[in-house]
């Protein structure tokens, strides 16, 4: 079968896109096709390490696992991590570049296409399906000359077009039809079929809306059918913009609290996606210091620019309040960028990350941390060797997960890991590792939250969270919704075929 392609755009950011894509990948793979995700360009902080060590957005790494194919960092080329609003690490082929500002950037558009271009080259080579995702809204005007992500991706590879509009907004009428009249003749033609998300109600008093939005188009000479209306459903599949819904939600109080520090530059939150489907366990991102001393177990997590966060943390008197929950026996956990804040002091002396080429850290682990010119990332699995306090009975558990990190840590304290004295650390109530992903590994975590649980005087629980099969149910039965709320035939004849035909 000859290759074929779709794109998803949105008529703005939060749309859906993402997991649109996840859930029509599945399809297609279900349906018999070797399928891959692709998003030319991505703007994250969350990020992944794939089998050769290169380092991608996770939505595409979502959207691979739902089309039961290995994320690879040519499923997203060119992915922006921000140090701050006007500059960002540019990382290419899943290698850092560069930092640049939008001016520098956009400078370079023809070299991005060029890229962009060349990576979807192999999708279009390897597989059957490629499903695209866009970025933002097509109808940004000012950025079209420059754009390789909407409109521009689809016309480097020829692509067709659904535009997905979110009516949990809102205006989702105006959404679609103003973005596709704002849109040039040659980039409209492009978009095949509109899809109505996260609808609530009743769909019967919807569709007269739905039958005016068309006959408007019609009348302006434009005849776009609606594909579907997905309802909202409670979805458990990793959103691309779903940061900002997770700081705003609050869990009630149980058996453990857990207090995640909502630094400013914090990457890979989805850590700690797993903790929070443990019944006993209540997990909530915050800067409060009320919140924080009222937790079990306080995660410091990664960060883009630890050092900045660390500063940030001296500022708000956060630091303080960690050090004086440590010391009250306050169970601390550093991940990544959090390992490093725990120890002595972080150097940076080629000042990657600060002016200071040296700056204290919290001091509650005989650790320092060096900031080097080289990022580290790996995939990695790793054997527990250590058997007391909050790791007893994890001795010959094995972890798997990821390393990205700039800083290159020497420890003095005990290690955990078999022949990696630097990768994981445990001095009485603080564990810190350099692995992110490590609490999806479901033996580990529950005699980890076990061993606190004895240390509270509560009975140990046996239930084993099975991440990774609670992940593939989520995407079956998102698979099932978009089947039954989507014109799937349509969507086949879109791509260039029927679903008889596969």
């Amino acid at each position: 079968m000859r290759h074929k392609k779709i794109m998803i755009q949105g008529t703005g950011s939060s749309t859906g896109k993402s997991v649109i894509v996840a859930g029509l990948a599945r399809i297609f793979y279900k349906d018999g096709n070797k399928v891959a995700p692709y998003k030319s360009q991505n703007m994250a902080l969350n990020s992944y390490i794939d089998r050769d060590g290169l380092e991608m957005g996770r939505a595409q790494v979502v959207q691979a696992e739902a089309c039961n194919t290995p994320p690879r960092a040519y499923m997203n080329p060119i992915l922006m991590k921000p140090n701050s609003d006007n500059d960002s690490q540019i990382i290419i082929e899943g290698i850092p570049h560069k930092n640049m500002d939008a001016k520098e950037y956009f400078k370079n558009t023809d070299f991005f296409k060029s890229i962009a271009l060349k990576n979807y080259k192999i999708i279009e080579t390897n597989y059957d399906i490629g499903v695209l995702e866009g970025g933002g809204s097509p109808a940004e005007m000012n950025l079209r000359d420059v754009d390789l992500v909407n409109m521009g991706m689809a016309e480097l590879i020829d692509s067709p077009v659904i535009l997905v509009g979110d009516i949990e907004r809102g205006g989702v009428f105006a959404s679609l039809y103003g973005t596709i009249l704002m849109l040039d003749e040659k980039d409209r033609r492009r978009i095949k079929g509109l899809i109505i998300n996260k609808f609530r109600g009743d769909i019967d008093l919807l569709m007269p809306g739905i039958e005016d939005l068309t006959d408007r188009l019609l009348k302006a000479g434009i005849d776009i059918p609606v594909l579907g209306v997905i309802p909202w459903v409670p979805l458990n599949i990793e959103e691309e913009d779903i940061l900002t819904k997770k700081f705003g939600e609050k869990q009630g109080k149980n058996d453990l609290n857990i207090a995640v520090i909502r630094l400013d530059k914090m990457s890979n939150y989805t850590d700690f996606d797993a903790l929070s489907y443990y019944k006993d366990v209540s997990l909530n991102f915050t800067l409060s210091k009320s919140e924080i001393c009222e937790a079990d177990i306080i995660i410091i997590p990664g960060s883009k620019n630890t050092i900045q966060d660390l500063i940030k943390l001296k500022q708000l008197g956060i630091d303080k309040t960690i050090i004086e929950q440590s010391k009250k026996g306050r169970i601390i956990v550093g991940i990544c960028g959090g390992y490093q804040i725990l120890g002595q002091e972080i150097l940076d002396p080629y000042m990657i990350e600060s002016k200071d080429k040296v700056i204290e850290g919290l001091g509650l682990l005989d650790i320092t941390t060096t900031m080097e010119k080289e990022k580290q990332t790996f995939q990695t699995t790793e054997k527990i060797t250590h058997n007391t306090g909050l790791l007893k009975g994890c001795d010959n558990c094995k972890v798997s997960g990821y390393e990205i990190h700039q800083g290159v840590t020497q420890s003095k304290e005990n290690s955990i890991f078999e022949n990696k004295p630097n990768l994981g650390v445990l001095k009485d109530n603080i564990f810190a590792t350099y692995i992110h992903g490590v609490f999806d590994n479901s033996i580990f975590t529950r005699t980890f939250i076990n061993n606190i649980r004895i240390s509270k005087g509560l009975e140990p629980i046996d239930d084993y969270f099975d991440f990774e099969k609670f992940k593939v149910d989520e995407y079956d039965r998102w698979e099932e919704t978009l089947r039954n709320s989507l014109d799937i035939d349509k969507i086949y004849e879109i791509l260039g075929e029927s679903s008889n035909e596969i």
